[in-house]
């Protein structure tokens, strides 16, 4: 099973410890020896997401969306990105430079066209730009790939 994340960074740290949790369930529904995570790894549920499925056994492939989008992700971030990078066992790249919008959610585009479903860390709001995770979940739902939004009950951004 590939299965896919997208989701919304910067999160508080409680609603971040429940993301987690959420992530773990869900993971934990898949078999090891089948599952293909596929993320971006950002910061936030994209790298918490690889984590979590290379704990489970699972392995795990990166849609890089820019050459330059290592260098536009925070800096305390950067030794995980790095890691996670190194374990993957394939890697796409949207031949992009620029870490933009655009180049956000090219990646992403082409994150949903390799899995089967999509996990979303998604408060139902519209995204806040361009390329967003509720743009995302929109090409999805579109394509036809099923969407399973996880959101703390209650939580905010």
């Amino acid at each position: 099973m590939r299965v896919g994340i997208t989701g919304h960074r910067g999160l508080n740290n409680d609603v971040e410890t429940q993301v987690r949790a959420l992530l773990a369930d869900a993971v934990k529904k898949y078999d090891p020896a089948d599952l293909v995570g596929v993320s971006c790894i950002a910061d936030g549920p994209d790298s918490w997401f690889a984590e979590t499925v290379l704990a489970h056994g699972g392995r795990i492939e990166v849609v890089v969306p820019a050459t330059e989008y290592r260098q536009s992700l925070p800096a305390q971030h950067h030794a995980t990105y790095d890691e996670l990078l190194r374990q993957a066992c394939d890697v796409h790249e949207t031949g992009m430079t620029t870490s933009d919008s655009q180049a956000h959610m090219t990646g992403s585009e082409i994150l949903v066209g390799l899995v089967d479903e999509l996990l979303a860390v998604w408060d139902g709001q519209p995204a806040r730009g361009y390329g967003g995770t509720a743009d995302v979940v929109t090409y999805a739902q579109r394509h036809g790939t099923p969407v399973h939004i996880l959101w703390p009950h209650g939580a905010t951004r």
